[in-house]
């Protein structure tokens, strides 16, 4: 209450990973701000060090030490993925609500500060590429992907509009479970649509979604399904990641389940990756559970000789994926310099 006897509604308090958690995420170099987090990935440290670059660069011209890659719903997800190599285990409720979530622009200035930090630390070592640091600074490609699931973030359009109203910015690129074809949909409805959509897709079946992903939600079969069937009709570039993971969904039986998919989806293109033996996966899985590099083609082959509309267009051994691209809905593989 006021002097003047009046009521003065409390702002809302917003979101905030717990500081036990937070100290841990630091430990392992993220940086936090409220509800997100930001990260300086493997290949664009290597990249600072001429070490190499990401496949997304071989495969779409993304530049590795321009990305910034984060997550404004850093500890939120719906599932709980057998694979995931990110802190799922610290995953706190399945709730965002919009009263409670910070702005799109404040979550960018926090995050580009924290990765600030996080790449200050590579100008001591004489073996890094000043100028790759340099120009880090202002990232040119944005990927919504680091933990957590994004599309919980109430105000996703907002925030994907507003990095594309910044001068620098080239590309976005979205990576979703699935689980929030609603907020799909209003991406579509506001014109908010990223450069590329990622569908994580690593089951074709029920039984094996549920193994796999360990979802939340009693209708998570349904969700995704929605979601797959969008693609078909977005208005942005259209991704399927398949990830592979031995003994749950390689076998061969498999396949006209997944060239189903393909066909429902009808996406621009389809990344086939192993597992990666990683980060907290390491808990759940052994290194056994990794594909060969050869596995993995023998898999993309088998899809291509299952569903002539995709060819297979690259590969990255070292990263252990194929990508395939869609021959009748054909686009060019290069981001343009522009979202």
């Amino acid at each position: 209450m006021s002097c003047s006897g009046e009521v003065v509604e409390k702002e809302p308090e917003l979101i905030q990973i717990r500081s036990s958690i937070v100290k841990q995420l630091k430990k392992a170099k993220y940086g936090v701000a409220d509800h997100s987090t930001v990260g300086l990935c493997h290949w664009t440290k290597k990249s600072f060090r001429g070490e190499g670059t990401c496949y997304k660069h071989k495969f779409y011209g993304i530049s590795t030490h321009s990305c910034m890659e984060f997550s404004p719903a850093g500890m939120y997800c719906e599932n709980r993925c057998v694979y995931c190599w990110r802190p799922m285990e610290f995953y706190d409720s399945m709730e965002m609500q919009p009263q409670n979530v910070a702005e799109p622009e404040d979550i960018m200035t926090k995050l580009m500060a924290e990765r600030k930090k996080l790449i200050m630390g590579h100008y001591g070592d004489p073996n890094q590429d000043k100028k790759k640091l340099d120009e880090s600074l202002l990232p040119n490609h944005y990927a919504i992907s680091l933990s957590g699931e994004p599309t919980m973030y109430p105000k996703l359009p907002e925030l994907i509009k507003y990095l594309k109203s910044l001068e620098a910015t080239k590309s976005i690129f979205l990576v979703t479970n699935g689980q929030e074809p609603d907020m799909i949909q209003k991406l579509e409805d506001e014109d908010a649509l990223p450069t590329q959509l990622y569908l994580s897709t690593n089951a074709a079946d029920y039984q094996s979604f549920l193994k796999i992903n360990r979802p939340r939600y009693d209708d998570s079969w349904e969700r995704w399904n929605r979601t797959l069937k969008m693609l078909s009709t977005l208005g942005t570039r259209t991704v399927l990641r398949i990830t592979l993971i031995r003994g749950y969904n390689d076998d061969e039986g498999m396949i006209p389940a997944f060239v189903s998919l393909l066909q429902k989806s009808n996406v621009h293109f389809v990344e086939i990756k192993s597992y990666m033996h990683i980060g907290r996966s390491t808990n759940r899985l052994e290194h056994s559970d990794m594909l060969e590099m050869d596995e993995v083609r023998s898999f993309a082959d088998k899809l291509v000789q299952e569903n002539n509309a995709f060819t297979v267009m690259d590969e990255s051994e070292i990263s252990r994926i194929v990508i395939l691209q869609n021959k009748k809905r054909f686009i060019d593989r290069f981001i343009p310099a522009y979202c």
